[in-house]
């Protein structure tokens, strides 16, 4: 039975290589499709709807992680989700974490002991459908995986925030941190988001995350934190999708697959 599989790896060599891997140690599989980078390889995934993907957790724009994280809030329709193994260069990292919360994970370079040992995985998933969690596994797995990269694992302890100065046309607001309804991710700035109003910080979501207390503000979307006491409720749209009414704001805030153990019945 032919294997349909998407690589996603930035270094066009390391993609060939793979390719060749896969071709000499499992002739079933065919590579449909390669990309530079995770949002070409999100795109081509749901167009193609691959059995097995290749994803480099390190890749510009989207990581491997990103990636498998728009997949699981866009995939939707009867074809089973795929199989995801992640391609990493840290050693340490992948010992610890993947094999862990036993995800699947290939090393650069790659070693085909190692690559063998992962197809024969693959292969007994792909055999048995839902013997390896499918979908909840996987975001199980990426829950643990999230904080665990090497640069987070690195950073030193921010100090909380109490007070955040935010840009609001020509003035600087001053917003006690408690007074935040949400964070909005908006490319190189973060809107705060307060009953009364918005307002610009210059700094990513992943900068501003250490300074929070992790208590009281949960990350729910790559994109969005939200004030946990603001939330008025959590509920799911025809189309499954999983979002929030909030305190004091009329729109609703979406909850990404990841994040969505965080509203489960007590």
């Amino acid at each position: 039975m032919t294997i349909q599989v998407l690589i996603a790896e930035d270094e066009p060599i390391l993609a060939a290589t793979l390719a060749h891997a896969l071709r000499r140690l499992w002739p079933e599989a065919v590579v449909v499709a390669t990309c530079p980078h995770g949002a070409d390889a999100v795109e081509k995934a749901l167009a193609l709807r691959p059995e097995v993907l290749f994803l480099d957790i390190k890749m510009p724009g989207k990581t491997g992680l990103e990636a498998a994280e728009d997949l699981a809030e866009q995939w939707g329709g009867a074809t089973p989700f795929p199989q995801i193994v992640f391609v990493t260069a840290y050693e340490e990292y992948a010992v610890q974490a993947f094999e862990r919360e036993a995800a699947d994970y290939v090393l650069k370079p790659i070693s085909d002991a190692r690559f063998g040992k992962t197809i024969e995985r693959l292969k007994a998933r792909l055999a048995a459908p839902g013997a390896s969690g499918g979908l909840e596994a996987l975001l199980g797995q990426m829950r643990a995986l999230l904080p665990g990269l090497p640069a987070a694992a690195s950073a030193p302890a921010a100090e909380r925030l109490a007070v955040i100065r935010a840009a609001v046309g020509n003035q600087v607001r001053m917003i006690p941190v408690g007074d935040v309804v949400y964070f909005e991710s908006l490319d190189k700035y973060v809107n705060v988001v307060t009953a009364d109003g918005e307002a610009l910080i210059r700094m990513s979501l992943k900068e501003l995350l250490p300074q929070l207390d992790d208590s009281l503000f949960w990350q729910v979307h790559r994109g969005t934190i939200v004030n946990s006491a603001c939330v008025l409720s959590a509920a799911r749209d025809e189309a499954g999708k999983l979002t929030l009414a909030l305190r004091q704001r009329p729109e609703r805030v979406r909850v990404s697959p990841l994040y969505a153990h965080l509203f489960r019945q007590m």
